[in-house]
């Protein structure tokens, strides 16, 4: 055994080679239902159960030897052309390999127990495996076959020397190298300074040649040597700093070129194969389609393409949930597949690839694709907007309400959907990562998810900018386009100014305004804009100036500093100075509320809170874009003034730094949820006193008493809620509205 695996426990070697060959197994197992495998592919996976089998026995694992040596069997017969490996024993196969898996997974002290616990289920199907006609062989029978295959057959590839390392210390390794990438930058603006200051002494050289020329013979020779002895120093002192600046060039570029590989090197050990993370995935797709009376087949594309191994985990659960999705709302059953044309067997695919600096992800399936109408319809019957609305919406905007909380076509409830939960958990994760999903879709053919999402979490390119003094970057990522914006090109309407952009009109933001830096300066005769958002919705972020792109290493702000809105982390530029990184969703959505109906008066309200005629002001918390639409057109049509936040997180800092004269929350909302939500604000001397509804589709009693024990005020169900329910409780709490157009 090598130096590196010394520290590995016997078991802890065993769960190592287990996870490689129950992988090939699975593999194997998968691709026999597609057609027959040659005797290549069954050497192989003999081989397979042969060395699981030798390995548990050295591990003490005697039911993982029963079951290893039991499939072994098998597949000797298999080889032997004295059984046929139909769909039946493949199904017997892959219950061996989830018996393996599950063993591999034991801890040392566990096993006994484990054992004892699982004795009369794993020898009711060791037996299930061998009792089959033809498939029984005698160990000693079949001894000589697999080592003839090991003398005869291929050399196995020698496997990658392994070191236990933690991903803490993963981590670290990988942060410092991001720091000394950074660190070697430094050297570019200190040879910048030198440059600058070889032209100084340029400038001296020749101011000291137009001395000389001007005193000409009137200067003695004492004052002549002195002038001599001068130019020649400042000749020498030229001479010496130009091979000093070639010196630090060469380090320079060296030191640069070493950080960077350095980082490369640390970041490929933080990195994995796709393959990695999905290969588990056809194994799923199968057994649901099977448990659904449905034929599926999954391909794996790009299974090469590099990812941090951070997001590679992170994303598991949000591609499980997509492709869960396809094979039980996207594919058709058989009959209905071939009626229309299609194979009966489904085709979903899933692809990695990387695209423009970024890890592209996509999810396809070449079934029924999303009825947009009935889509329209179930927004509609669910109220989450009316039909008119419902009706001007494009195709894209009527997908987006395929990822609110709680929404699901499916009218009936089963152990895999119709619970409305999924897509909204999927964008969730997927923000949390800074990537995005856009759906597309085609009736009749199939839909496809895309995720866009960093390849690594650690370092980001962005464009660093200049606000009020201050350096800010912007994930470039995130960023549409950088373009300066003159002013005859500025247009108002509704009191905000826009430009013209590709085709639509772009709403321009001060970022001082956004992150309340004050005014901005005067007297420019154009704005550096840098416009953000989708096709749908863009807005011209106007900043102070433009200070390039860097690649900076992310910093994690410390945690007790919660969520500071607009913000998501922090840098050190090149010349030690920290600089922010903005958090791009969370500016979208301040930009959104600027310019919005609501939030175009939003720093003028503060002041005008303090007046004793006001109106009263609702705070409206939803992450539900219709939702919080519906609720604020509602309240401003009796009268009232709303605001917005977006989620639990905006929500408390809206409610910390402004006043309201009641707070309506959602429950379900990513960063923070409408419960604890309410619980901060009830354990604030300050705000305690505020009433606090709660407006969510739970509709169960322990989910009402959950929120009314957190402290909310009111319980409302948007299930059952209609226009005249929500302002009768608003009434109730507060009152009718008062002076609201006064």
């Amino acid at each position: 055994m090598s130096d590196d695996l010394g520290s590995f426990s016997l078991i802890e070697l065993f769960r190592v080679e287990a996870e490689g060959q129950i992988g090939l197994l699975t593999r194997h197992l998968l691709a026999l239902e597609r057609g027959p495998a040659g005797p290549e592919v069954l050497e192989e996976m003999m081989r397979a159960a042969h060395s699981l089998k030798g390995a548990a026995r050295i591990v003490d694992l005697t039911p993982a030897v029963q079951v290893a040596h039991a499939m072994e069997d098998r597949l000797v017969a298999a080889q032997r052309g004295e059984i046929v490996l139909d769909r039946d024993t493949v199904d017997a196969l892959l219950q061996g390999v989830d018996w393996l898996a599950q063993i591999s997974k034991l801890n040392e002290a566990d096993v006994a127990g484990w054992t004892a616990a699982q004795a009369t289920a794993l020898s009711a199907y060791v037996a299930s495996l061998t009792a089959t006609p033809g498939a029984r062989v005698a160990e000693a029978a079949s001894a000589p076959v697999v080592e003839k295959a090991k003398a005869e057959g291929p050399a196995p590839e020698a496997m990658d020397r392994v070191l236990r390392v933690t991903a803490e210390k993963l981590n670290r390794l990988l942060g410092l190298a991001g720091e000394s990438l950074v660190e070697s930058r430094r050297l570019e603006p200190f040879n910048r300074s030198l440059l600058r200051l070889k032209r100084v002494q340029q400038e001296l050289a020749r101011s000291l040649e137009r001395l000389r020329e001007t005193l000409g013979e009137r200067a003695d020779d004492r004052v002549r040597g002195y002038l001599h002895e001068v130019q020649a120093r400042a000749a020498e002192s030229r001479v010496l700093l130009q091979d000093r600046i070639e010196e630090i060039d060469r380090f320079d570029r060296a030191a640069t070129q070493l950080s960077s590989r350095l980082y490369r090197e640390a970041q490929a050990v933080r990195m994995r194969p796709f393959a990695d993370g999905a290969a588990a995935f056809p194994r799923m797709v199968r057994d649901l389609a099977r448990q659904l009376g449905k034929e599926a087949r999954l391909t794996v594309a790009g299974e090469n393409t590099q990812v941090d191994r951070d997001v590679l985990e992170k994303i598991e659960a949000p591609l499980t949930h997509l492709l869960r999705n396809a094979v039980d709302h996207g594919l058709e059953d058989a009959e209905t597949r071939i009626n229309a044309g299609k194979p009966a067997c489904g085709e979903l695919r899933l692809e990695a690839r990387h695209r423009a600096g970024m890890l592209i992800v996509t999810v396809s399936d070449d079934g029924r694709g999303v009825d947009l109408e009935g889509l329209r319809a179930a927004v509609v019957r669910k109220n989450f907007t009316t039909a008119e609305v419902a009706a001007n919406l494009s195709s894209q905007e009527v997908l987006d309400f395929l990822f609110l909380p709680g929404f699901s076509l499916k009218t009936e409830i089963t152990e895999i959907s119709g619970r409305g939960v999924g897509l909204d958990v999927v964008q969730s994760m997927l923000k949390a990562l800074r990537g995005t999903v856009r759906i597309h879709t085609h009736p009749g053919r199939g839909t496809t998810f895309e995720l866009h999402l960093p390849v690594t979490l650690s370092v980001v390119r962005a464009l660093l900018v200049d606000v009020a003094g201050e350096p800010y970057a912007l994930p470039l990522a995130a960023v549409v386009r950088v373009l300066r914006v003159e002013r005859p090109q500025v247009e108002t309407a509704e009191g905000r100014p826009h430009f013209a952009f590709d085709g639509g009109r772009a709403a321009l933001v001060f970022a001082r305004e956004v992150l309340e830096l004050g005014e901005a300066p005067a007297g420019s005769d154009d704005w550096c804009v840098v416009v953000l958002g989708d096709k749908s919705v863009r807005h011209g972020l106007v900043v102070d100036k433009f200070l390039g792109e860097r690649e900076l290493v992310v910093q994690p702000l410390d945690p007790r500093l919660g969520k500071i809105e607009d913000v998501a982390a922090a840098a050190v530029l090149e010349d030690g100075s920290p600089a922010l990184i903005l958090d791009v969703e969370d500016l979208r959505r301040s930009m959104g509320r600027l310019t919005s109906e609501a939030g175009a008066g939003r720093w003028s309200r503060v002041r005008e809170a303090a007046v004793e005629s006001r109106c009263q002001r609702v705070l409206v918390v939803d992450d539900s874009l219709t939702v919080r639409e519906l609720e604020r057109k509602l309240l401003l049509s009796r009268g009232y003034d709303v605001a917005v936040a977006v989620d639990g997180m905006e929500g408390w800092n809206a409610v910390r730094t402004g006043e309201f004269d009641l707070i309506i929350t959602d429950v379900d909302m990513p960063r923070m949820d409408g419960i604890e939500l309410v619980k901060l604000i009830k354990a604030d001397e300050r705000l305690k006193s505020r009433p606090v509804m709660i407006v969510s589709y739970k509709d169960r009693e322990e989910d009402r008493r959950r929120g009314l024990d957190a402290g909310a005020d009111y319980y409302l169900t948007k299930g059952s809620f209609h226009d005249e329910s929500l302002l009768e409780a608003v009434v109730d709490l507060i009152g009718p509205a008062r002076g609201a157009h006064a």
